[in-house]
């Protein structure tokens, strides 16, 4: 049995069923709440490790229950949603929610995304949290949070202050989904548009100094924002 338990909160009794059979089949322990009501009791009862999650709740906006869970627990939670529109996919990521999915959907990309919070929790516990004293490793990159320094490979990254500032956030992030909003009011404390502008610029030249033809370790989702992917150390 894998160890890894999912709370599906989704209405829809097909989908829910669906959702539900293909967890066992792939032996993850798994819990089912058919609104947010349910939703609540059972993430606050069982702190389970990760949400799928659907907007569209006959009783709570699934919205409102990523809110409400953000104020006493950081568990990942993947919305699955027939809500297709950027400003939907927006305002679910700003309230907390790590990854949007949209209905319908291919069961390989919900359990790719899976895979992805898996990795994301394994990297949490592996590296007990990024502090001052600690060093983030991904790939051929490497954070030393202590000297204010990162590297790929042997060499040191020639970063300016923006752009070590981003690489950081995304590092402790890697795996979610950040907004435009989420990242501008990290760096600058502002949303503004001149910010968001400002943003494209920075992230262009970061990516440019970390990335190659080899290897992308961040993610542009067009419309929304950026996400750092766990990249696998060279053999």
């Amino acid at each position: 049995m894998n160890k890894f338990q999912i709370l599906v909160v989704e209405d829809d009794p097909p989908i829910r069923n669906l959702i539900a059979t293909t967890l066992k089949t792939h032996d993850y322990k798994y819990l089912l709440a058919r609104n947010g009501e349910e939703a609540i009791l059972q993430a606050s009862s069982h702190n389970p490790d990760v949400v799928f999650l659907d907007l569209g709740l006959p009783d709570i906006d699934g919205v409102e229950i990523i809110k409400r869970i953000r104020e006493w627990s950081n568990m990942p939670i993947i919305v699955i949603s027939a809500r297709s529109e950027d400003e939907d996919k927006i305002e679910a990521l700003d309230a907390g929610a790590d990854d949007y999915l949209t209905k319908p959907f291919s069961v390989e990309e919900l359990f790719a995304r899976l895979r992805v919070m898996q990795r994301r929790i394994t990297l949490l516990k592996a590296d007990s949290e990024m502090n001052e004293s600690a060093v983030y490793v991904n790939g051929e990159l490497r954070i030393d949070l202590a000297a204010g320094c990162a590297y790929k490979g042997n060499e040191e990254l020639k970063l300016t202050p923006i752009e070590y500032k981003l690489l950081c956030l995304l590092a402790q992030n890697t795996g979610k989904v950040l907004t435009h909003k989420y990242i501008t009011q990290k760096i600058w404390g502002s949303a503004w548009d001149t910010n968001i502008a400002s943003l494209r610029v920075f992230m262009a030249t970061l990516r440019k100094k970390l990335e190659d033809d080899k290897v992308s370790y961040i993610q542009t989702h067009v419309g929304i924002g950026y996400r750092m992917l766990k990249v696998d150390a060279k053999e």
